[in-house]
């Protein structure tokens, strides 16, 4: 990765790619520490403070935009209205028939279905923006709650978070056209890498800890580092899960088009293991982030009795949790598959073009063999990604370590971003024809 990144800064055309990207993510951070006015700063680190420690969907959100959410900065909402506009988009794009037809228009099918997901991208940012405030004016944290003053500070608020999302949507594309590409997943990794030094100032106070009490904490010398090499492991685990695949051999049959033979030739199928990416995990997350979310705003009145039991029962620490994370990350990761590959369109596709699966009929047979091959390729892939998600928790409950800023989400995020854009800059060499610096 190092090599490609030094062998493309040498290219001046890719070089001023890189140094434009950058300039966006250094907007990006600085957007990301300017907070909105009218608001009780002190009031908001207090209540943060805490709701960083549980896991609920404000916890997560803080966690998508790099902290940006726990200070009510400009980009608050970070890109997590794009995320559910596109995701939105792509449920659409297979439910309504007319969204599917366009989106087999080629160019500029794919043009106008951008266009519609910035609009939803924006409403979906003026939406959360409006319940942001609210939650922050339940909670005492805006300055002006009483006349015209507070329908100002209102509107002065909920309009920045909204363009604090259009302006990093804005900042994204920009990546996409003038930069190395694959702008939104690149300011996500950004927003998620700034949090890596909070993750070692925690680890850091577990060592402080046992410095101070060698007696009582004295374990955390081992299982603080143990984390670092466990935080390694995963990453290894997910570059080599990243690139598995599953190739199913397809065989063309020889034509005669005129005096002219075509045809014949062997190659194959992949189908990647990793083919749903992060998307199980946060899907999943996001459900089983709503019973702590709604103990958040009831406040102290789930101190005690059945919803004091059902609520710590969803816990991170709860033995439900982590069981309904590991069933709806599979459930989730077979969702996504359907969505995505149509085993009947891909048989068709084959015998259109006289390809055959060897030992396989063209037709149902070959639709139902891909179908198979499906199931077990998402099966692997949706346990990968369920053991990655879950050893963090349990090995924090285990350790005593607590629930840590980079969990096993963050990472799938950090490195996947990074390999698809290490992937991106060898493609663009490759359109050079810089062959050298790939050897």
């Amino acid at each position: 990765m190092f090599n490609t990144i030094k062998n493309a800064w040498k290219i001046p055309d890719l070089r001023k790619k890189i140094l434009f990207t950058l300039f966006i993510i250094i907007v990006f951070r600085f957007g990301s520490i300017v907070p909105v006015p009218f608001l009780d700063m002190s009031a908001l680190n207090e209540l943060m403070s805490y709701v960083d420690s549980t896991n609920n969907a404000l916890s997560m959100v803080n966690m998508m935009t790099g902290g940006a959410f726990a200070q009510a900065t400009l980009f608050a909402m970070g890109i997590t209205p794009y995320i559910n506009s596109s995701i939105i988009m792509q449920l659409l794009t297979v439910a309504i028939p007319p969204l599917e037809r366009m989106a087999r228009e080629g160019e500029e099918g794919r043009k106008r279905i951008g266009a519609i997901t910035r609009y939803v991208t924006v409403v979906l940012g003026l939406i959360q923006g409006t319940a942001y405030f609210f939650y922050l004016r339940n909670n005492n944290i805006t300055l002006y709650n009483d006349g015209a003053a507070q329908v100002f500070a209102a509107i002065v608020i909920i309009l920045a978070f909204t363009a604090g999302t259009a302006l990093m949507m804005w900042l994204g594309e920009q990546i996409n056209q003038k930069g190395i590409g694959n702008g939104i997943s690149i300011l996500l990794f950004a927003g998620i890498l700034a949090r890596l030094p909070s993750t070692a100032q925690q680890l850091w106070s577990y060592i402080e800890m046992a410095n101070s009490a060698p007696e009582t904490y004295g374990k955390y010398y081992a299982l603080a580092p143990l984390w670092i090499v466990l935080f390694l492991a995963i990453i290894w685990v997910i570059i080599f899960m990243n690139d598995a695949e599953r190739r199913i051999p397809i065989q063309y049959a020889k034509r005669v088009v005129g005096r002219k033979m075509y045809g014949g030739q062997s190659t194959h199928m992949p189908i990647k293991v990793g083919m749903s990416g992060v998307m199980p995990i946060i899907f999943a997350s996001s459900i089983l982030s709503i019973p702590s979310t709604i103990q958040l705003f009831m406040g102290s009145n789930v101190a005690e009795g059945f919803w004091a039991a059902f609520f710590d029962a969803f816990s991170p620490t709860g033995w439900l949790y982590c069981i309904l994370y590991f069933i709806l990350i599979l459930a989730f990761a077979y969702f996504y598959m359907t969505i995505q590959y149509n085993p009947i369109e891909m048989a068709n596709n084959l015998r259109q073009n006289n390809g055959t699966i060897p030992g396989v009929r063209p037709g149902r047979p070959t639709s139902d063999y891909i179908s198979k091959i499906l199931a077990k390729v998402t099966m692997i892939g949706a346990l990968f990604l369920a053991f990655i998600a879950i050893i963090p928790i349990i090995y924090g409950n285990i350790s005593e370590l607590g629930r840590l800023s980079m969990g096993g989400t963050s990472v799938i995020i950090m490195v996947g971003v990074a390999l698809d854009t290490v992937k991106q800059m060898e493609s663009q060499m490759m359109m050079r024809h810089y062959k050298g610096f790939l050897d």
